[in-house]
């Protein structure tokens, strides 16, 4: 039989409850919808975290190279020719394979994963605006296309480089990656297989969007979560100025903040939902989509006012859960699996379904025998930085804290409060629990090399 042709849409900061048919009625997926329930689609999707603030490094160089956490080459800026990337696995194995989109894992890597591409984003975040992007160079030396711009011209005159051959001013970044794929669909001359990775910039901050989606929402109409705090319990070094993310809204939270940021992060999703819809639709138009596996997923989820937090750089449900939808040729429709599994199983996923072999260096697990009927991972382990670290089996988890003068733990039930609105760790009750589960979080620790990281420099000694 054919290879079936890839399509794999990421978004960026998209946390798992915001698609609708999979149990968020305030927000308007209709795509996504459909997507889910024309495949199968995994509501125990997770990350392992990050060790450094920029989650999403880490979690696309997991995903890319199906390495651990830990086996990361530095923190993820790069991923080192030993570790064969998904996508140059699949080039090698007979498909065209074409980038579009952010890629935050350094232009080497880049190279190597695609023979084409365009509308290409190498950082983290921008002006959904005015992005600078540029193509794909077979030579990849992109080098001659650092281009000086003033970071935060209002404050300061300070001048840093980005790689880009130009900027197509006042088109936002979710049309700019769409129209990228639905060009690339429309010439596919359907010599080869192809697979197309599709990176959003949507919905990360600066969170704005066509006054259409932005008219969608009321603030005044969307629900606080239940996990709503003015602030977090716990002072482990992230509202003290020094992490972004946790400057976007002032400390105390107030509600009325909150339910604009959420109106907006929800905006984000629906203006990306109808991008990734007409993608959909260019295939259904070129008459592929029978022969198309689709997947959508996002590198991390994200606060927004949950537990007092606006950020990713903590390890609730809320920012380590991810969408995790495969739908297309040979995968069930309607199916949901709510086994836990890492996002970096993606690898060797898509290389079962593509007849690709994995590479040796590829440490995560095909999704494939856990789409027909198999067992997922019956404990995750989780880090950020050299601060937090957290396991999680089949009804608890752990989280322990470590900053400073900060040691702090916190159990949840998650069975009971999935929301994790109550802290057993200081309930005498549970005291068994809490030593049972410090005590796979060390074997946790030895398995993944944590200890030997320079990331988690401090912390152990703390333990």
């Amino acid at each position: 039989m054919k290879q079936p042709n890839i399509i794999f849409m990421l978004a960026d900061d998209m946390r798992f409850n915001t698609i609708r048919i999979l149990g968020n009625p305030e927000i308007q997926t209709p795509h996504l919808d459909k997507l889910a329930a024309n495949g199968t689609a995994f509501t125990n999707a997770h990350i392992m975290g990050g060790t450094c603030g920029a989650i999403c490094m880490p979690s696309r160089a997991m995903l890319n190279s199906g390495r651990p956490l830990f086996r990361l080459y530095d923190m993820g800026q790069e991923i080192p020719e030993g570790d064969k990337t998904l996508g140059e696995v699949l080039r090698e194995n007979g498909y065209d394979t074409y980038g579009i989109g952010k890629w935050h894992n350094g232009a080497a890597s880049y190279t190597r994963s695609f023979s084409g591409g365009k509308n290409i984003f190498f950082g983290g975040m921008w002006d959904h605006w005015n992005v600078p992007i540029c193509d794909y160079r077979a030579d990849g030396d992109y080098s001659k296309l650092l281009k000086r711009h003033t970071l935060n011209f209002g404050w300061s005159n300070e001048v840093s480089f980005s790689i880009c051959d130009r900027i197509e001013a006042g088109k936002h970044s979710s049309e700019l990656m769409r129209e990228a794929a639905v060009s690339y669909i429309e010439n596919h001359d359907g010599g080869k297989p192809f697979y197309m990775y599709v990176s959003f910039l949507a919905p990360h901050d600066p969170r704005t969007m066509p006054d259409k989606f932005r008219n969608m929402y009321n603030p005044d109409d969307i629900k606080l979560p239940e996990s709503f705090a003015e602030k977090h319990e716990i002072d482990y070094g992230l509202c003290d100025g020094t992490e972004r993310d946790e400057r976007l809204a002032p400390t105390p939270r107030t509600k009325k903040d909150i339910k604009r940021h959420i109106a907006e992060y929800y905006a984000m999703i629906s203006h990306l939902d109808d991008n990734v819809g007409q993608i959909m639709d260019a295939a259904a138009k070129k008459g592929i989509a029978d022969d198309t596996i689709f997947v959508f997923a996002a590198d991390n989820g994200l606060a927004v006012g949950c537990h007092g937090l606006m950020g990713k750089q903590n390890l609730y449900e809320h920012s380590i859960r991810v969408p995790l939808i495969i739908s297309g040729r040979g995968i069930p429709k309607n199916l949901r699996k709510n086994e836990y599994v890492y996002l970096h199983d993606l690898y060797p996923t898509l290389c079962d379904l593509s007849g690709s072999k994995i590479p040796a260096t590829v440490e995560s697990k095909s999704l494939v025998d856990v789409i027909n009927g198999g067992a997922g991972d019956e404990t995750l382990y989780f880090a950020y930085e050299n601060k937090i670290r957290s396991v999680k089996d089949g009804r608890f988890k752990l989280m322990e804290y470590r900053h400073g003068n900060t040691k702090a733990t916190q159990l949840f039930d998650l069975q009971n409060d999935p929301e994790e609105l109550r802290n057993l760790g200081g309930d005498p009750k549970y005291a068994g629990e809490i030593k049972r589960l410090r005590a796979l979080m060390l074997q946790c620790r030895d398995f993944h090399d944590d200890a030997a990281h320079r990331c988690s420099a401090g912390y152990w000694e703390n333990f």
